[in-house]
């Protein structure tokens, strides 16, 4: 029967019959060869359903989505889907339902219910994935499991996927986007690197018919925020992460945020689509905040720098690099500006040259509104028929940069004992590698021992390692900390 009604809109809708003679039409289905028209229908029919039971309105569609996870980003989805309901359906063409939530467990469920949030809970991902009403999963719970078992066996009962979950497509993002290939369907994820700035479109669609040589990127607004608070008010490391853990910035394990990793799943994210080529993650170098000290935060005002933890990808001659560390930039860069919690990603292109993107890299609205431009999407390539396409088109074998190709300018913060004969050393070590001081910084000496700061020119990762090792064989020189620094 559902067939047969689908049928009878399918053809309304096509052909333009009106429904008297749409209802002649179909009483006379004993005739042999209407019998054989109408099941080739049904079979166009059952083809929607599997790719999720589309519903229809007149000329409108009805595109059901599952949500999985009810969090603070997930039950953005249906407050947009509401707050926006006019627009979002002119843009998609069609309605879009949220039709199942997956919470946890009964006691969630309970308490969603209690608090007035009117929606179809399940705790059961197979009452998602069994509902051919369901077109597009929505996935939004976080971490890697089990979000992968869900989302992969999504794929493979026929639904299109939205997600935000970084962690899991920089791990195991070419496995999904390959299975998403093989089932011809959609997993899109605009969400997943800097929230609330589609960057992700922006590098796939308008810069296109432009080569992007280099991305920097502050992509952490933890660390962001932290920094702020170290630079503008003079924290401890201590202090700022104590205040953003009691403001919900940073969780209880901060790991991710304040050691670069959470800002090296987005440079692998970033690498596919600026670059068309796909970076594991562990040929990501990253290194944190943690270890910034207040000493640091001033000798980088006193040389004119601002220090942020910055996701840096460029393409060299023989490849590209990519890595995560705080890092000096000048004062009168854009992305030196860009404080608390915001996020920005900052593309060097040989055609547009140098534009930013800003805007907030998490929250609630930011967040679903980037998870719902590809729902939209989603649903108008289900109607134009061009649904299964990847979310990015460009791909290159992978090729990364020699380490001699890596090259930036470096701050070296390095205690030596304040005695006659101990700077020509230094020198001469950093002579041995071919390397040059650009500014050095001599703080007052407390009892024995001087702290020197030195910004070299640039050097290579390769003089970089070689430089370290010389320095951590000397017994009278203890380095402290070691940045990079954006030339000017």
């Amino acid at each position: 029967m559902r067939c047969q009604v689908a049928l009878a809109q399918v053809v309304s809708f096509v052909c333009g019959f009106d429904g008297l003679f749409l209802n002649v039409s179909l009483s006379y289905l004993h005739n042999h060869i209407l019998k054989q028209l109408y099941q080739i229908f049904c079979q166009i029919v059952r083809i929607f359903v599997i790719m999720g039971e589309i519903h229809f309105k007149g000329e409108h569609m009805v595109v059901k989505i599952g949500l999985l996870g009810f969090g603070t980003v997930a039950s953005g989805v249906p407050f947009l889907l509401e707050e926006n309901q006019e627009k979002i359906e002119k843009a998609a063409h069609d309605s879009i339902e949220v039709a199942k939530v997956l919470v946890k467990d009964e006691a969630e469920k309970d308490r969603l219910l209690a608090a007035g949030h009117d929606y179809h809970f399940v705790t059961n991902i197979d009452d998602i994935l069994a509902d051919e009403d369901i077109a597009i999963v929505v996935e939004l719970m976080g971490r890697i499991e089990p979000a992968k078992t869900f989302i992969t066996h999504a794929l493979e009962a026929g639904k299109h996927i939205v997600t935000a979950n970084k962690d899991l497509l920089a791990v195991h993002g070419s496995e999904l986007r390959a299975l998403a290939e093989e089932k011809g369907l959609a997993l899109y994820y605009e969400a997943a690197v800097a929230g609330g700035i589609p960057i992700l479109r922006t590098l796939v669609n308008s810069l296109a018919a432009d080569k992007v040589t280099r991305i920097l990127g502050v992509l952490n607004g933890t660390s962001n925020f932290m920094l702020t608070k170290m630079i503008d008010e003079g924290w401890t490391y201590e202090k700022a992460l104590q205040t953003a853990q009691e403001l919900g910035y940073a969780e209880s394990d901060p790991t991710n945020d304040v050691e670069g990793i959470d800002a090296a799943y987005k440079a692998v994210i970033l690498s596919q689509f600026a670059f068309g080529m796909t970076v594991d993650f562990e040929h990501v170098a990253h290194k944190g905040i943690s270890n910034i000290t207040p000493e640091d935060v001033a000798v980088a005002q006193e040389l004119g720098y601002v220090i942020k933890l910055v996701g840096d990808i460029q393409e060299t001659t023989s490849g590209i690099a990519a890595e995560v560390s705080p890092t000096f930039l000048p004062k009168n860069h854009p992305l030196a500006s860009v404080n608390g919690v915001m996020n920005a990603v900052f593309v060097e292109s040989i055609g547009i040259g140098q534009s930013m993107y800003y805007g907030p890299g998490a929250g609630q609205k930011p967040t679903a509104t980037s998870v719902m431009a590809d729902i939209i999407r989603i649903v108008r390539r289900l109607k134009d028929n061009t649904i299964g396409k990847a979310f990015n088109e460009y791909s290159r074998p992978l090729q990364l940069a020699a380490p001699s190709d890596v090259k930036s300018e470096y701050y070296f913060s390095i205690d030596a004992p304040d005695k006659n004969g101990k700077m020509l050393r230094l020198a001469e070590i950093f002579n041995s590698e071919e390397i040059s001081f650009k500014q050095i910084l001599q703080q007052a000496a407390d009892g024995e021992t001087a702290r020197l700061v030195i910004v070299t020119h640039e050097m290579s990762k390769t003089q970089l390692e070689n430089v370290t090792d010389k320095l951590s064989k000397e017994t009278d020189f203890t380095v402290l900390n070691t940045f990079k620094v954006l030339g000017e």
